[in-house]
């Protein structure tokens, strides 16, 4: 439904989605809610390096 009056997206139903202009919105691809939770490779390696920098960091600090 589309009034020209209205601002907003009626459709969205999160507070900011509707806030934000038709253009944006456009480009946005759903992404399925299974597939955010699930580990990669990349995010376990990610995970481990900013692991070992903090560790380092901290006993850098310590001696």
């Amino acid at each position: 439904m589309r009034r020209s009056l209205v601002l907003t997206d009626e459709s969205a139903r999160h507070w900011f989605r509707r806030s934000l202009p038709p253009h944006v919105k456009r480009d946005l691809i759903p992404i399925p809610a299974e597939d955010l939770w699930r580990l990669t490779m990349a995010d376990m390696r990610g995970f481990a390096s900013v692991y070992l920098a903090a560790t380092a960091a901290i006993l850098a600090f310590i001696i």
